[in-house]
């Protein structure tokens, strides 16, 4: 049985098998890589960005374009209300959910910038309760009314130890916190520590992470950022703030959304929102290509500047069939 052949779930293991993960920070052309495997593998494409999940802010995630989507299918882009608080644990569930479908028959190419779905995907990650959503409508609400700080300090009475894990001001872990375990009883450290199965076989997964040229990254940002607005990035976050989310849920923390938000209001200059974003992304880039650097084990293999690129492609197409 040829290498293709046996990719895809293992249905007694529950892993799948070939997969091939690349990872890297924003605007290093993980995609593009993505798409060229996945066209030569016969495979299909996976996101594994938290913000590409997100409806609305097709441009300012740089989500695959009509193009990219016809040469190769591509799967958990865009399919999540930007009012929901995506989580990892959401993600690894509706990656399950193609397993089970056998979307994941065919060799999966996972990609994105976000290190937690990697480390879920490879490790495995605790469960979590399922949260009703009257007890995260009483949260939200009294971090409304009360604040990050308050809610802090009941968290400090109720559960101690998860809270002195938490700056006071951490308000999205602090809210979490109080709400698995107002709906389970548990702390959510005992939930963290029931650590699941990862859902891919290590053994057989090739592993990729891109650390790009500082300058050419730099360079890249600076220009894309103007081919977004080119695109329709006002247009989206018009649509986006006609939603009249509650501004602490990530989808509205994308980049790009709060400086034109301000622009838009008359409280900056778009050149001024511009500038701001550019140097928001680069800023996030650098954390991710940190992240990344310390918390990727060897079995990462680190694409760098220079590296041929097309040899790499080559062997693991080899590999793939």
């Amino acid at each position: 049985m040829s290498g293709m052949e046996n990719s895809g779930a293992d249905a007694g293991e529950g892993r799948v098998k070939n997969a091939i993960l690349i990872a890297g920070p924003t605007a290093s052309g993980k995609s593009a890589l993505a798409l060229e495997l996945a066209v030569r593998t016969g495979g299909v494409i996976v996101n594994t960005d938290s913000m590409q999940g997100y409806s609305v802010l097709d441009v300012l995630t740089a989500r695959p374009e009509a193009a990219d989507l016809a040469r190769a299918p591509h799967f958990l882009y865009g399919h999540v209300h930007p009012g929901t608080a995506y989580s990892t644990g959401a993600w690894l569930r509706d990656v399950m959910r193609l397993i089970d479908e056998g979307t994941l028959s065919r060799r999966p190419v996972f990609v994105g910038g976000t290190g937690l779905y990697f480390r879920a995907l490879a490790e495995g990650i605790s469960e979590m309760p399922d949260i009703p959503q009257r007890v995260r409508d009483r949260w939200r609400y009294e971090l409304k009314e009360q604040g990050a700080v308050k809610l802090h300090g009941i968290l400090l009475r109720e559960d101690s130890r998860a809270a002195m894990q938490l700056k006071p001001t951490d308000s999205q872990r602090i809210v979490r916190a109080l709400e698995v375990l107002d709906a389970s009883g548990r702390s959510i450290l005992e939930w963290q520590a029931e650590r699941g199965r990862p859902l891919i076989d290590g053994r057989t997964a090739r592993f990729l992470v891109i650390e790009p040229d500082r300058a050419a990254l730099v360079d890249r940002i600076e220009r894309r950022f103007y081919q977004m607005l080119d695109k329709g990035a006002l247009e989206e976050v018009s649509q986006l703030l006609a939603l009249r989310l509650d501004p602490d849920l990530p989808a509205m923390k994308a980049i790009g959304v709060r400086e034109l938000q301000a622009a838009m209001a008359g409280s900056s200059t778009y050149p001024e929102a511009i500038e701001r974003a550019k140097i928001a992304t680069r800023q996030y880039a650098k954390r991710q290509t940190t992240w990344f650097r310390h918390q990727l084990g060897p079995q990462w293999r680190r694409l760098q500047a220079g590296d041929d690129l097309e040899t790499t492609i080559q062997t693991l197409v080899a590999n793939a069939t």
